[in-house]
């Protein structure tokens, strides 16, 4: 098998089609891999009607576990990875592909379209060239998607998609942390002329912009895989002040974030900034820039909350939605149709 395509998939019915058919009638070998991560919406039922398609089960675990299931399963030289919500220029597959093996790169980036929920193109972004593939990682520049690049299974074998740092039952960082795990690796790589994904911006939810609970979450996962790829470095000796600099660009408005709700923290990761880029400058304009750099992170965040405060009154809301942990119901037994489901010699396994 040339190339394994793997697509996680959660309620996305609405989507999914559009994504599978996009991986069809390429020239090279193409194995379609969807993982059905516990969806309610009739994903499992259409998966079983997709003949060109292994259908897998993940027990909602969440992404990561599903993408790990499906790459252990899969069998191409080379993998990519698909959100169920996006799509592929399906020439790009073969190009590619065929691009990596001409150059004998273990890696093919490209850039992306983003389109929106009438999938009509709203802007395109070709890939950024940066001569430090680390740093444009960290966030020096556009790094474009993972999903419109190609791996070769021998660099990626190796580095799993993580669920082991805070708030990982919805991982919404996991494939930045794999990325900088590529990254570390320093691979030679070969660049697409076109953009390969297509990007679909909608209002159906996404796990990188959580909200609430979640949103903390998100932000203790993109500090924990910083500090651990920037002690890495270090440790190798590879922590360049141009890395460094990268690295506090990308850490500046999480400080920011956390300082809302927890002061302490937000000035303690403010501090780390500084550190890491003695020459850092607040981004911000007008007077919100002047209060940074003039009285400091702390007493301009006190600044800000006070304004929160006094603004409050005024301000007319909407009531946040409650967060639900919906549980089976004890009284909902197995139907003979279920058993017979469960029953079929097809990839049902009901754990990562």
């Amino acid at each position: 098998m040339d190339v394994s395509v793997i697509i996680p998939a959660y309620n996305r019915l609405w989507a999914l089609p559009k994504t599978v058919e996009s991986c069809r009638g390429t020239d090279c070998d193409v194995e379609i891999l969807v993982v059905d991560d516990g969806s309610t919406d009739g994903t499992w039922d259409w998966l079983q009607n997709q003949d060109d398609v292994r259908a897998l089960r993940s027990g909602g675990w969440g992404k990561p576990w599903a993408v790990n299931k499906a790459f252990r399963k899969s069998t191409g030289r080379y993998v990519r990875f698909l959100d169920s919500d996006d799509w592929l220029y399906t020439p790009m597959i073969d190009q590619q592909w065929a691009r990596a093996e001409e150059e004998n790169v273990p890696l093919v980036v490209a850039g992306k379209d983003h389109y929106d929920e009438n999938e009509d193109l709203i802007e395109r972004r070709p890939w950024v060239y940066c001569d430090d593939f680390i740093a444009q990682q960290l966030g020096e520049c556009d790094s474009s998607h993972y999903s419109a690049f190609l791996f070769r299974r021998d660099l990626i074998e190796d580095i799993p998609h993580r669920t082991a740092f805070p708030g990982a039952d919805f991982a919404s960082r996991d494939d930045r942390c794999f990325m900088l795990e590529v990254s570390l690796k320093e691979p030679d790589y070969a660049v697409s002329d076109e953009p390969v994904l297509c990007h679909r911006h909608h209002d159906q939810g996404r796990l990188q912009f959580s909200q609430g609970m979640r949103s903390l979450g998100t932000g203790l996962q993109q500090l924990r895989i910083y500090r651990n790829v920037l002690y890495q470095l270090q440790q190798t000796d590879r922590l360049t002040m141009r890395r460094r600099r990268a690295a506090a660009k990308m850490l500046w408005p999480l400080a920011r974030r956390i300082a809302k709700k927890y002061l302490k923290e937000g000035e303690e990761l403010a501090d780390w900034v500084r550190d890491l880029d003695p020459a850092f400058t607040p981004p911000e304009d007008g007077m919100l820039g002047w209060c940074y750099r003039q009285i400091g992170f702390r007493w301009t965040e006190y600044t800000l909350r006070l304004r929160r405060l006094l603004l409050a009154p005024f301000r007319s809301l909407p009531s946040p939605a409650p967060h639900t942990f919906p549980v089976p119901s004890p009284a909902a037994a197995p139907t003979a149709e279920t058993s017979r489901e469960a029953s079929r010699p097809s990839e049902t396994t009901t754990s990562a």
